[in-house]
């Protein structure tokens, strides 16, 4: 839900209200002082809208903790925004606490967690409408020679592009490749009113441009599909030197809540090494109901038959739950 216009100072005295404080990360993300997860009493609602507006500027907040934190806790926490309820599509690993179907349990050891999930740039839940407004990453156990997760502002990034690019960008919409969904390129975001770009590099089965004034739309080839995946890319990546990208390294009971539609991540490759040479990880993730469909504003429909004929003429158009591979050997495991 978009919150009505606040400034800087009135989301700072808003949080202060509660004891609390967010302290901006360089370069995107913050961490959130003096909110207790494990506490029975949630903040006030005007003071989670606060920190919602604030995770949707800097991408994500970071709440360290100094002792485990329950499960239950990290779910209800979870809760506080976008949708406010948990909206889980995952398989449940045996070593998930309880068998709790909302924990997607993940690791570099398949006995403890699901392995080799996410390892190229994505937003969670590109296979629904609504896409996941938010979603949460607790540590249950980093590794102890690093293995964390890769961040990139999806609004700064959008500021990044020539403004040929934007433009281009603007009249493009993937489909995915395992529903058929469709989504722009380019979305406002419900918060923070920024342009967001937004694309998904291990499930995007086709790239349909719809064409200026009205002359229909056409579906990419595979020579402009890997152009375009490859631009995307290299435009999240160029974050790490132009200050809108991290590399996130986790501490022991960190949990971290991220806008899905402000902010693009990975698993850095770290994180996919073997236990025995990385320490062992144990991450669960939760994810949260969205808010609003992020259909394209160009006429293209909702959704579009990605397993039958494409109804677009010649150019990329692949179904199945592994999108089109933009580059040979490169591990695309969602």
């Amino acid at each position: 839900m978009k919150m009505p216009h606040t400034t800087a100072a009135d989301r700072q005295a808003i949080i202060a209200s509660a004891g609390a404080e967010v302290r901006p990360l360089d370069p995107i993300g913050a961490e959130v002082h003096g909110v207790d997860l494990s506490a029975e009493q949630v903040p006030p609602r005007e003071v989670l809208d606060a920190l919602e507006h604030e995770m949707a500027l800097h991408g994500f907040l970071v709440f360290n903790n100094d002792r485990p934190v329950d499960p239950e806790d990290f779910l209800r926490a979870s809760c506080w925004w976008g949708g406010r309820e948990l909206h889980s599509t995952h398989g449940v690993h045996p070593a998930t606490p309880g068998g709790n179907p909302h924990i997607f349990r993940l690791s570099n050891d398949r006995r403890h967690g699901i392995p080799g999930v996410g390892p190229q740039w994505h937003n969670d839940g590109s296979f629904l409408p609504a896409t996941f407004s938010h979603s949460g990453y607790h540590i249950v156990r980093p590794a102890e020679n690093g293995g964390g997760t890769w961040f990139a502002h999806q609004g700064l990034a959008h500021d990044a592009l020539s403004p040929e690019t934007q433009s281009y960008w603007a009249r493009l919409a993937s489909v995915n490749s395992a529903s058929g969904v469709v989504h722009p390129l380019v979305h406002r975001h419900p918060v923070s009113g920024q342009s967001c770009i937004w694309l998904h590099l291990g499930m995007t089965g086709a790239v349909v441009e719809v064409l200026p004034g009205a002359e229909g739309a056409r579906l990419l080839d595979a020579d402009a599909l890997k152009a375009l995946c490859h631009s995307y890319n290299d435009i999240l990546n160029a974050g790490f030197e132009r200050g809108y990208a991290t590399a996130y390294e986790y501490r022991e009971n960190d949990c971290v809540f991220i806008d899905n539609l402000a902010v693009a991540h990975r698993a850095a490759p770290e994180a996919h090494m073997p236990a025995e040479d990385q320490g062992l990880r144990i991450m669960h993730r939760s994810t949260v109901r969205g808010t609003h469909d992020l259909v394209p504003d160009t006429g293209l429909p909702p959704t579009l038959p990605i397993d039958g004929s494409s109804p677009f003429g010649d150019g990329v158009w692949q179904g199945g739950g592994v999108g089109f591979r933009w580059e040979d050997g490169i591990p695309m495991q969602n």
